[in-house]
């Protein structure tokens, strides 16, 4: 296998590390209750879904199979939005979730 070879097995895995990082971010939005996202001062769950959705699917039509349908500038862009879900909007929005930010108990999970 030559540099070129090796150019495109890391460009595939980046791309599928990629689309694994904004399939989280899409599935964990889904798991959290719309109510939580104004009270904690992170805009709708709709935005936020069609920014994580729409990372979600660029990434995926990135990924270089045969046909490339992307540049791979567009997966870097769904990085940056499922990146800021997950480091800003998840964070500040578990408190506010069913399950909360370490199990259903909160943080101290349990206790007297």
């Amino acid at each position: 296998m030559g540099i070129l070879g090796l150019q495109q097995v890391l460009f595939l895995v980046f791309n599928v590390v990629i689309f694994g990082l904004s399939a989280w971010a899409l599935v964990d939005l889904l798991t959290r209750p719309a109510r939580a996202f104004p009270v904690a001062g992170k805009r709708t769950k709709g935005l936020w879904g069609a920014i994580t959705g729409g990372a979600t699917v660029v990434s995926f039509l990135s990924i270089p199979l045969g046909i490339q349908f992307l540049p791979s500038f567009f997966a870097l862009l769904a990085a940056v939005g499922a990146i800021v879900y997950l480091v800003d909007v998840r964070p500040a929005v578990a408190p506010y979730s069913r399950r909360g930010p370490r199990g259903p108990r909160g943080p101290s999970g349990g206790g007297w």
